[in-house]
C-alpha cells in the first residue's frame, strides 16, 4: 500500500515536468490528464490509509488537504487544456 502511494505520487511529479516540456498542446492536454488521473489515485491512497488508521490523524489530516488542492488544481488545468483544445480545433 506504501508503495503503491509512492508510486502514484512520483507519477504526479513526473509526469507534470513531461507535461511542461510537452512539444504540442495535444500532448501537453495528454500529460496533464495523466497528472490529474495519478493526483486523484494518490488522494484515494491517501483516503484509504486514513480509515485504516494508518498514520497519525493530524499529519494525515495535512496530507489530505494538500493532495485535494493539488487534484483540483491539476484537474481544472486538465479542463482548461481539453477546452483550448476542442475551441482549436473548431477554429479551423
Amino acid at each position: 500500500m506504501h508503495r503503491q502511494l509512492a508510486k502514484s505520487f512520483t507519477s504526479v511529479a513526473i509526469n507534470y515536468r513531461a507535461s511542461c516540456r510537452a512539444r504540442s498542446h495535444a500532448e501537453y492536454t495528454a500529460k496533464i490528464g495523466v497528472v490529474a488521473e495519478e493526483a486523484d489515485e494518490s488522494l484515494g491512497w491517501l483516503e484509504f490509509m486514513q480509515s485504516a488508521k494508518l498514520l497519525g490523524s493530524e499529519e494525515m489530516e495535512r496530507l489530505i488537504a494538500e493532495a485535494k488542492e493539488l487534484t483540483a488544481i491539476m484537474s481544472a488545468s486538465y479542463g482548461t487544456a481539453r477546452y483550448k483544445e476542442r475551441n482549436k480545433a473548431s477554429r479551423r
